[in-house]
């Protein structure tokens, strides 16, 4: 096993580690650890809400949930040599639950969890149709997860972290915040905001204190979104044998990752859309000196799928255009598409007596494959997504012959309204 470069305590809070990690961006949030390039390394990694989710049949915790404090992140991890201009080789060796856990009152010790957030908390991507808070628990047993919320249907995971990326540069940052805060000014009201601006509440900035943390956590920037160092992309496909290729924009790299999820479907759709859970990486790094020239890569990662992703073949698609509810026609919006996509999956699913969140939350756990099928045919995009039959425990394929099968209800999905 390699040696574990950044244990977590299950019994402790992730500021009160031993080694604490962060959940903000900045260049001046101080390495974790340091290591040599070709290090092969074990990390803890603490589910992204830092154990404020339960398992239970309520989502209070979720209406209420402390967004402000996330992504809790393993790191920042110095790469020695590293330099701006470089990429970092990072190689996803293992992903799994909490190592030999398999109960415990923390999300990856035997279970994971899915949420809906309230429209006031975030929303999800579907908000018109879902506004109010929903949570789903789903149990692990070995690869396979399955939920007493939602009957007869069971997947293997598809074991990836949410949130991996290196430390944008004084300048980078600069950039970030000019450009979100721009944004948010366009409809400074709107609920859910356009994006989300520095925030010193609930900041965590690894050994940082005084006046240095209280500067850095004015300045830094908030982990929700993907941004040019990587982030929080929720690639599904970063599973074990990935290898990713980062840019470097400050001396040594600081890598950092977290929101480890043991199953997602393409796009995260309900938003904690993933089956979110803790656990552990094991990765290894090295570097391509001058690699961002060398290769073209000035921003974003490239990335080479791991091979590990579960093995189905037989698939139900549905597809959508860029026509709103309303009727209105949008112009190539292929993100409105992949709505009307997923929004005619849930009804479909319907028809086998799934309510409507149930057929939700499988479309963001289950993996699913969204693509973009048009991108060119004025003025209408098309959108899909490819639903993979072998997880129900019946045939969901259309027939001429009898009436669709009827799953039998059990505990219903909690809800929790404004």
């Amino acid at each position: 096993m390699p040696q574990n470069l950044f244990p977590l305590d299950n019994t402790k809070k992730f500021k009160d580690q031993k080694i604490v990690g962060h959940n903000r961006w900045h260049p001046d949030i101080p390495p974790a650890v340091k290591i040599k390039p070709g290090t092969v390394f074990r990390a803890d990694c603490r589910e992204w809400f830092d154990g404020a989710i339960r398992n239970d049949d309520s989502a209070d915790d979720i209406r209420h949930a402390p967004l402000a404090g996330v992504h809790v992140l393993s790191g920042p991890f110095y790469v020695e040599g590293a330099e701006p201009g470089d990429l970092l080789i990072v190689d996803i060796l293992e992903i799994d639950a909490c190592n030999q856990e398999d109960s415990g009152p923390l999300s990856g010790q035997g279970w994971g969890y899915t949420g809906v957030f309230a429209r006031n908390n975030g929303g999800g991507f579907l908000t018109e149709r879902f506004p109010d808070a929903y949570k789903v628990i789903w149990d692990f047993r070995g690869d396979v997860a399955t939920s007493r919320h939602i009957p007869e249907v069971s997947y293997t995971g598809i074991h990836h972290p949410g949130l991996m990326g290196t430390a944008p540069s004084a300048e980078l940052l600069a950039r970030w915040t000019a450009r979100e805060k721009a944004l948010i000014a366009t409809d400074p009201m709107r609920v859910p905001p356009l994006a989300l601006p520095p925030l010193p509440d609930s900041a965590i900035l690894g050994s940082l204190k005084g006046a240095e943390f209280e500067r850095v956590a004015a300045e830094a920037a908030r982990t929700a979104p993907p941004r040019e160092n990587g982030g929080n992309q929720d690639i599904k496909n970063l599973t074990a044998g990935s290898r990713v290729f980062y840019p470097v924009f400050v001396p040594g790299a600081n890598l950092s990752f977290g929101d480890l999820h043991f199953s997602q479907g393409d796009g995260e759709i309900t938003f904690c859309g993933a089956i979110e859970m803790g656990g552990f990486m094991d990765l290894h790094v090295d570097l391509i000196k001058g690699g961002m020239a060398k290769y073209g890569v000035k921003e974003n990662a490239v990335f080479m799928p791991g091979n590990r992703d579960p093995q189905y073949s037989e698939w139900l698609a549905f597809s959508g255009v860029s026509v709103d509810s309303g009727g209105k026609q949008h112009y190539l919006d292929s993100w409105l598409a992949y709505q009307n996509a997923c929004n005619h999956a849930i009804d479909y699913l319907m028809k086998f007596g799934y309510t409507d969140i149930q057929a939700y939350m499988i479309l963001g756990t289950a993996p699913v494959e969204g693509r973009l099928s048009g991108v060119v045919d004025i003025p209408n995009a098309c959108s899909t997504i490819y639903i993979p039959r072998a997880i129900f425990d019946f045939d969901i394929r259309p027939s001429a012959t009898g009436a669709p099968h009827q799953v039998k209800q059990g505990v219903q999905v909690p809800r929790s309204g404004n």
